[in-house]
């Protein structure tokens, strides 16, 4: 049976006043909703007591089986207002799937589509005045489904309570200086995951081990680290949070094959698609790091872009490492590939575009 989500308002919401102004200045993951939605899974009774109730502090025991042994996944996706005052998300269930493979690696029990989903629109719908308004800009209120394990024990076996919310915040452009291109930093001594590890998995423990490198090029004037394959340390993987993308000369768009170790990010698999739309030819393949310090020198990559949910798309510039650098490709505000695919996403997801594929599902 599907999860029915009882609605508990907070008897001291927000004024208007005070949302108002956060809206008009949201940022990024700094301000929050007033509710929550949450669930629980128990084994031998399954997922059971569903609401939506007053955002607040998390009740944990000490001993809480996540806190030990880092049981837990996630999700990330966004909210849009269109023209109209209608809500929508833009491929819900793809991150209702990806949160199942994530469950699945991490011994998690799986929350099914129609559940993730009624949590979605329970919650949207209770704080739908916190959707930021059409035409404000790359404005979304964003969704950070999780699951984690609350069992309070300690021992080396998957948690016996498991517990689920959705909590959500108005957001600005990730990036805020825009489409300015990001300069990364090749990571040669650290690896985001290895295979048979839990890098195909949206768990917090795949960021946890990036932020090293990323603080590494942060001393050498980067914005991000790009972490190429455990094993050759020669294959170009992803960023601590972004898949990548190359344009060649001969009109392909590349990105790294997914090997177990990349995170499938729906942005990443959405531009595939739209790839053909644009004239390009997709090719997802292993891609070695002197080919990106290669094409870049002699032409034949043209354009290189991150993209990822938070940030959509990103241009990426100059590429460093200990001792050398790969100049740019990306002007000022990237190529034209990247402002064109980036357009295409935003305009579907804003409702400025026909969505031919069937991507949006309206929340409220």
């Amino acid at each position: 049976m599907s999860l029915t989500f009882d609605i508990h308002r907070r008897p001291d919401p927000a004024t208007d006043e005070r949302r108002a102004e956060i809206l008009a200045n949201p940022g990024f993951g700094q301000h929050f909703s007033d509710h929550m939605a949450t669930a629980t899974w128990t084994k031998g009774e399954g997922w059971h007591d569903a609401v939506v109730e007053p955002y607040g502090p998390i009740s944990l025991m000490p001993s809480a089986a996540v806190l030990h042994y880092a049981q837990e996944v996630f999700e990330g996706l966004k909210a849009y207002r269109h023209e109209d005052g209608s809500v929508w998300s833009f491929r819900p269930e793809a991150n209702a799937e990806r949160m199942q493979r994530s469950a699945r690696r991490l011994a998690l029990p799986e929350l099914p589509t129609d559940d993730f989903m009624a949590s979605l629109k329970a919650l949207v719908e209770t704080d739908v005045a916190w959707v930021p308004a059409f035409g404000t800009g790359e404005t979304s209120l964003y969704l950070r489904p999780f699951m984690y394990a609350s069992e309070p024990f300690l021992g080396v076996r998957p948690a016996n309570e498991v517990t689920y919310s959705v909590i959500a915040s108005p957001a600005g452009a990730y990036f805020p200086r825009g489409l300015e291109p990001v300069t990364l930093w090749i990571s040669e001594g650290y690896a985001r995951a290895g295979r048979g590890g839990t890098g195909a998995a949206k768990t917090g423990g795949n960021y946890a081990s990036s932020l090293a490198g990323q603080l590494e090029g942060i001393e050498h004037g980067c914005d991000q680290a790009v972490f190429l394959d455990s094993a050759t340390h020669t294959a170009i993987e992803e960023l601590g949070g972004m898949n990548l993308f190359f344009v060649t000369d001969d009109g392909r768009l590349l990105t790294p094959e997914l090997t177990g170790t990349i995170l499938e990010g729906v942005t990443r698999s959405s531009i595939l698609e739209l790839a053909k739309d644009l004239g390009l030819e997709p090719e997802e393949r292993r891609i070695e790091i002197e080919e990106w310090k290669q094409g870049v020198r002699d032409g034949s990559i043209r354009e290189i872009f991150a993209c990822g949910t938070a940030a959509v798309v990103t241009p990426v510039g100059e590429l460093r490492w200990e001792g050398g650098s790969a100049p740019s490709t990306a002007g000022d505000e990237g190529g034209e590939v990247t402002r064109s695919i980036r357009k295409a996403l935003l305009d579907v997801q804003y409702g400025l575009a026909e969505d031919t594929r069937g991507w949006l599902t309206r929340l409220a």
